[in-house]
């Protein structure tokens, strides 16, 4: 069924997400009190791992802060948000895809808004990401409320039905009913044969790229985390024509606005 659908009506995007803080220890005092609450059991199952025998109760939280902090919503932030959409051309296919990034996160959604509240605000219109039902759309969702920002049309999904939420995941398409574990979109890559570039950094590298101390580099950092962000939604894209048996985009097919 995916070659019916109108591929100018997908929104393909990815997120990338840090911690609130650079530290645990920065985290002001009831921050860190519900922190630990919410990641009670990690905690615990940390604390057993034979190679954290011996750390100190800070050392541990700090472990817990580094692999979870980015990604609850509740004590990370967004930093970088890319889209794609494809488009027919005399030529074929073309792919642009545009990054909202920056450190001030409300800065960024509102941009985000209103691209979809300008172009993506149908019940046609189709948002497309990888483990995105999961991570993606709920994280950005509870962000932007925590920004005081009113949900678009296409994120609102509050009193629809299943089948009237036009959200799409790769990874949901790849189960066909299955509830295994996780598969990753380099893996889905991999199989598809889907050539990917190689990075300078990967997910777990984000936080420390973004909160590293040297000033003069800083910037970069973030558009080193964009360019990333940016081969994610290419990857997406290229995945999501395989999966509907089209051909991949060739490099001439990618533009960048």
């Amino acid at each position: 069924m995916l070659e019916k659908i109108q591929l100018d009506k997908v929104l393909f995007l990815d997120i990338e997400t840090v911690p609130q803080t650079s530290t645990f220890a920065e985290m002001d005092e009831n921050g860190k009190k519900l922190f630990s609450l919410k990641n009670k059991s990690k905690f615990n199952s940390i604390g057993l791992e034979p190679n954290f025998k011996g750390k100190t109760e800070d050392e541990i939280h700090e472990e817990v802060f580094k692999q979870t902090g980015g990604i609850l919503a509740e004590f990370g932030k967004i930093i970088c948000i890319t889209v794609g959409f494809v488009r027919e051309s005399r030529s074929g296919k073309q792919l642009r895809l545009k990054s909202f990034f920056h450190d001030d996160e409300e800065t960024l959604l509102k941009g985000f808004v209103k691209l979809l509240d300008e172009n993506y605000n149908t019940p046609y219109h189709i948002l497309c990401g990888h483990n995105a039902k999961e991570f993606d759309f709920p994280y950005i969702c509870r962000r932007l409320l925590i920004n005081g920002i009113k949900l678009p049309f296409a994120l609102d999904i509050a009193g629809k039905k299943p089948w009237e939420i036009a959200h799409l995941d790769t990874m949901e398409l790849w189960k066909f009913g299955d509830y295994k574990a996780y598969t990753s979109l380099s893996l889905l890559c991999h199989v598809f044969g889907i050539p990917t570039p190689k990075d300078d950094i990967s997910g777990a590298d984000v936080a420390r790229v973004y909160y590293r101390n040297e000033k003069d580099t800083y910037t970069s950092g973030l558009e080193r985390i964009k360019a990333y962000c940016e081969k994610d939604v290419l990857a997406l894209t290229q995945l999501f024509l395989r999966m509907r048996g089209d051909s991949l985009l060739n490099e001439d097919d990618i533009h960048f606005s």
